[in-house]
């Protein structure tokens, strides 16, 4: 789904209502269509990360952000799954750094188990999708805290509380 006009169509076939903008069901049916089943709390997540006027659904050109992200991400699995359809967590760990996020070794295996959904250490597209989603949302929550640019915030409660709440898949 590279180029705008096959993005307008499917973005209009999910469109079903003609509203111009598509709920996280929509999105949710439509996914799962092309073999990426994950929970509406994940797809909600996605539009949250691209909502950029903050309406709770996705209109076409937040759809086309998403659907750029969503692009990187399937090439990132796919240069790393090596024909196994899943990936181990070297494979994670080096296409994380590619994207770039450097965590530390308590990060990085924590918020691994977290989206390792058979807990076998084999991460299939929709869950190395999910767990970037997190990532990346994270990583935007993160950054509107630290206006310094320094890598380090400082929070009271409600501010934690606000990102726990925002970050929660």
């Amino acid at each position: 789904m590279e180029n705008a006009a096959v993005l307008r169509e499917w973005f209009d076939r999910v469109d079903s209502e003609r509203t111009g903008s598509i709920t996280a069901t929509q999105l949710k049916k439509a996914l799962s269509v092309g073999n990426l089943d994950f929970p509406l709390s994940v797809v909600q997540q996605m539009i949250r990360m691209y909502d950029f006027d903050r309406n709770g659904t996705m209109s076409f050109e937040e759809f086309v952000a998403l659907n750029k992200f969503l692009l990187k991400v399937q090439q990132a699995f796919s240069d790393l799954e090596r024909d196994r359809g899943y990936l181990v967590h070297d494979d994670v760990y080096e296409a994380l750094v590619k994207f770039g996020f450097s965590l530390d070794s308590p990060a990085f295996y924590t918020v691994c188990e977290s989206f390792d959904q058979k807990k076998n250490g084999r991460y299939r597209l929709d869950d190395f999708i999910s767990l970037c989603i997190f990532l990346q949302s994270a990583r935007n929550l993160f950054n509107s805290f630290d206006t310094a640019k320094q890598g380090r915030v400082t929070l009271d409660l409600n501010q934690f509380i606000y990102c726990t709440a925002n970050c929660r898949i």
